[in-house]
């Protein structure tokens, strides 16, 4: 029997067209392209072209001191419970057949390989994203020392674009839109962009400014109107300007009449905003909480974070988790160091370095997949949680995944989980994070029985599709 019901609500359908293509519009998806694990903060006034070359050389000078044997370092992350009899066997074995000992020894492996790649990637790129700060990492200075500052950072941007020393990921963090700083933060970043534009004719790759503490969407809108003006009066092209939001106030989450603040921060943004970072102590301290309660892994962080989550989810920006604020330094300098006092140094080091891995370990359990960074010898940890959390269940996901996709989209059982569409999505984007952390390569991949043409599509119903040849 012909249906008409289609034409007799031809309005109605077309009402709903268009909000189906608004919400698609509102809401796209993740950006394929590469998420950085994380941002690190640094001072404007102690920028160089070269900082994040050095802070790579002390990250590695750090690991060396502290966790250059694989299975201490696993041990004191927790990653495993005590080091092998045989380690040195395995290490050497390691070398050769990776594959045999992680047959044998799942745990020696998986300590064995994250600390080889760590270790690389300490080597190949110790710093994916960079924030040149304005703010708290630079603080409230006369006017003409920060103009100083700025021109001075810009040019040192400039130089190291030249000479190809930059992170992959830049930008900087100034101050905030409000009636305090407002004057301030819009002279730094005009004299900041005009000067780099100036020296190098464009902005680097992946450049983003952080607006921090942002109660209302009219210091979004502002910012908008500040990027048109500056990029009209330095020929760069409209929508070159890029932002961040810092989500750091209580504030921010809900808007005076109860309404989630989040999306109309979003919205003030007109198409500019590409991630929002929390600040984890700016928020603690907002929420009354004592310094020392003020952890990332604190409930109303999770609650904030959450929020977050729920606000953004689809919409293609990045989100980011904060920083933990005890750093791996070593009480006790110096060449001649007693038993007692190196023993002190490797406990506060290893006591850091664990909190810091817990911590990044509790932003992936709740799926953020980049954080801050405040010190050089946080890079290993950083690297160290992620790989490990990817690479620990990688070989049961990869089964999962690869007889679902055998079975084209039928529910399969696995041992003892039994899988659904909803969760072939969720094992997909356990592989294509891994991917963009480096924790994992393409090549590894192949054992999923995904192509690389089928990994890039990013969607598990495009993947069926595909197969199916519809």
């Amino acid at each position: 029997m012909d249906s008409k019901l289609h034409e007799t609500c031809a309005d109605a359908l077309a009402k709903l067209a268009t909000a189906n293509q608004a919400f698609a519009a509102r809401y796209p998806g993740d950006r394929p392209d590469r998420q950085p694990v994380h941002t690190v903060y640094g001072g404007a006034h102690l920028f160089k072209s070269t900082t994040t070359q050095k802070l790579g050389e002390l990250a590695i000078r750090s690991l060396d001191a502290y966790g250059a044997e694989p299975f201490a370092f696993a041990k004191a992350l927790g990653m495993i419970d005590a080091i092998p009899e045989n380690g040195p066997a395995l290490k050497e074995r390691f070398a050769s057949d990776p594959k045999g000992v992680q047959a044998e020894s799942p745990d020696a492996w998986l300590a064995l390989a994250v600390h080889e790649r760590v270790r690389k990637k300490l080597e190949r790129e110790a710093v994916e994203d960079f924030r040149i700060d304005f703010e708290d990492g630079f603080g409230n200075r006369p006017d003409d020392e920060e103009d100083a500052t700025a021109e001075r950072a810009a040019k040192e941007v400039a130089k190291g674009m030249a000479e190809g020393t930059l992170p992959p990921f830049i930008g900087i963090r100034i101050k905030p839109l409000n009636e305090e700083l407002r004057l301030r933060s819009i002279r730094t970043l005009d004299i900041f962009v005009r000067t780099l534009v100036a020296e190098a004719g464009r902005l680097p790759d992946n450049f983003v400014v952080t607006l921090p503490k942002v109660p209302v969407p009219e210091q979004v809108t502002t910012l908008v109107r500040l990027f048109e003006a500056l990029e009209a009066d330095t020929a760069l092209e409209p929508g070159a300007l890029k932002m961040e939001l810092m989500i750091e106030l209580t504030q921010t989450l809900l808007a005076p009449d109860g309404r989630s603040n989040l999306p109309l921060l979003h919205q003030a943004a007109e198409g500019r905003c590409v991630a929002a970072h929390f600040g984890t102590y700016d928020y603690t301290a907002s929420c009354s909480i004592t310094a020392a309660y003020q952890k990332m892994d604190h409930p109303a962080c999770d609650f904030a974070l959450h929020m977050m989550k729920v606000a953004y989810a689809n919409t293609g920006l990045w989100l980011s988790d904060g920083a933990t604020n005890v750093m791996p330094v070593a009480p006790h300098r110096g060449d001649d160091l007693g038993p007692e006092q190196e023993a002190e140094n490797l406990a506060v080091v290893h006591g850091a370095w664990k909190m810091a891995y817990d911590h990044i370990r509790h932003s992936l359990k709740n799926g953020l997949y980049q954080g801050w960074d405040l010190h050089p010898g946080q890079l290993p940890i950083r690297y160290a949680a992620g790989y490990a959390f990817f690479l620990e269940g990688f070989a049961a996901a990869a089964e999962r995944l690869s007889n679902f996709m055998d079975k084209a989209g039928q529910a399969t059982l696995v041992g003892d989980v039994f899988d659904d569409a909803a969760t072939g999505q969720g094992l997909l984007n356990y592989f294509l994070r891994g991917l963009s952390s480096g924790a994992v390569s393409l090549d590894e991949l192949a054992v999923t029985g995904l192509t690389e043409e089928e990994i890039r599509t990013r969607s598990f119903a495009a993947i069926l599709k595909m197969r199916s040849g519809r």
